[in-house]
């Protein structure tokens, strides 16, 4: 395909002179105004809250509901800076199999200085009356070993000790929830759109733990007034490379300094419990439900797991495109009879909703040519995300006496890969990525030593059936390779 000569800078200015293939929006930018701030403005939430908010706004509802930025982390920083010049605005691709569309998100108005005291003062405005999260799975100082609040961590033992100054994304929500009361202004709701399990509850936990460290009185306020909805959000979205700018470029003559490409998939499904009001995004497909945890817990433990559970054998075996891993009969075979076998046996069956259909659509979605996903994205930070989606699984099928042993060849593979990461070049992308190599190195010998630690595995490192079946997979994809590892578990094999 040929490079247009002059792609179209993005901005605000340039919205008159968008190529005919580009879908722009549908409304006067300066007729929006803000009720909404989110942290952690990246590929996923312009991917997905962002498109949900710009197809309301294009209906001519809700106009005072669109987005203020914000981030007090460096990267945060660093993609302030490539959305500036564009005025905030994103080209959002989606992807098939079948063709591809690019349009222009322009629901983000304005982003903060990515300084606290700058979010906390916008944060005051009474119009902001929802503030939503991206922060990451890792991201919300749970304590691996008892579920609960990780008190100890040093950023918050930080903001708890400076609550004037955070360095956390919860330090900012606290310090602008109490000059909201101060000022006898109503708090705003928090809603996470995070891949954790009843992410409102663990928001909502982590919020109040900090501020028990903080004020009583500030802590008794905020369990009593502010409002925590859970949700479930969807839409595979892989980390944005030259490769995604040259592709803005050549196919849609844009040049975009941060645009993002999707798959055509998006789900929404969210606790209706807003008591400052919301933009009315069931107009546009959100599902707003009484409880969340049915949807939370099938795409948890279905889709997300399943990334997990073909991204280890997938790197093992060289593949690097998530397509590409998919083509392969024995890594498509694998994720399916997983989750058939041991997954989708320990859920809770939910009336109106098919589990194999669910996984047969992931299956579908994960095989998407157009979209590039990468094996190395799904492979990064496995310590903070295998406890929210696979490990659960795990205890589950302990307590009932289920089988486990696909699950552990899960974790042999993950800890394989551990071993050998660094010397074959591979990025972890994991904050533990030293004590992983480190302890999976040891396993070879003694494969106790890799589910010993607690901040990932928590109680299950002392269960000797999890721990037998875990040294039995390890030794024989140790001693076999990952392929043949995977043809024991087809045919029934033990390890």
């Amino acid at each position: 395909m040929n490079e247009p000569v002059n792609p179209v800078k993005l901005s605000l200015a340039n919205l008159g002179r968008l190529p005919d293939n580009v879908v722009g929006p549908r409304y006067e930018r300066s007729s929006l105004s803000p009720g909404i701030l989110h942290i952690g403005v990246g590929n996923f939430h312009r991917s997905h809250q962002m498109i949900y908010l710009d197809r309301l706004f294009e209906q001519g509802h809700d106009l005072d509901w669109a987005v203020v930025g914000a981030g007090i982390k460096p990267f945060d920083a660093e993609q302030r800076r490539r959305l500036a010049p564009q005025d905030w605005l994103t080209t959002v691709v989606d992807l098939s199999a079948d063709g591809s569309s690019a349009r222009i998100a322009g629901s983000m108005v304005d982003f903060c200085a990515v300084r606290s005291e700058a979010i906390v003062a916008r944060l005051a405005d009474p119009a902001i009356r929802i503030v939503s999260l991206t922060i990451t799975e890792g991201g919300y100082f749970i304590d691996a070993t008892t579920g609960g609040f990780d008190a100890e961590h040093p950023e918050i033992r930080h903001d708890a000790r400076h609550p004037g100054e955070p360095q956390t994304a919860f330090g900012v929500l606290l310090a602008a929830l109490e000059e909201r009361r101060a000022r006898g202004l109503a708090p705003f709701t928090v809603l996470s759109c995070d891949n954790v399990p009843h992410n409102g509850d663990v928001t909502r936990r982590t919020v109040l733990g900090l501020a028990a460290l903080v004020s009583r009185d500030l802590h008794d306020w905020i369990a009593a007034t502010v409002a925590f909805p859970n949700s479930m959000v969807d839409c595979i979205t892989p980390v944005t490379s030259e490769r995604e700018r040259e592709l803005v470029a050549d196919r849609f003559g844009l040049d975009d300094a941060a645009p993002v490409v999707c798959e055509p998939f998006r789900q929404w499904v969210i606790e209706d419990n807003f008591p400052e009001g919301r933009p009315m995004l069931e107009h546009v497909g959100v599902q707003f439900v009484d409880d969340v945890t049915p949807y939370e817990t099938m795409k948890l433990r279905i889709l997300n797991a399943s990334h997990m559970a073909i991204a280890y054998p997938s790197a093992l075996l060289g593949y690097e495109a998530v397509h590409d891993a998919m083509g392969d009969a024995d890594i498509a075979r694998w994720m399916m009879q997983l989750m058939r076998r041991e997954v989708i046996p320990v859920l809770t069956p939910i009336p109106g909703l098919d589990f194999d259909d669910y996984l047969t659509t992931c299956a579908r979605r994960f095989s998407n040519p157009a979209l590039g996903d990468t094996i190395a994205r799904l492979c990064q930070d496995a310590s903070n995300r295998l406890p929210k989606f696979v490990l659960p699984t795990v205890s589950d099928a302990l307590e009932r006496g289920a089988p486990i042993e696909g699950l552990a060849l899960e974790i042999a593979f993950w800890s394989c890969l551990c071993a050998t990461a660094a010397d074959s070049g591979i990025d972890l992308q994991d904050s533990r990525s030293e004590q992983l190599t480190s302890a999976a190195r040891t396993a070879r010998s003694d494969p106790a030593a890799f589910l010993g630690l607690s901040e990932v595995f928590g109680d299950l490192g002392r269960s000797e059936l999890w721990t037998e079946a875990f040294a039995r997979q390890l030794e024989g994809v140790s001693s076999r390779g990952p392929r043949e590892a995977l043809h024991r578990f087809f045919d029934g094999v033990e390890a």
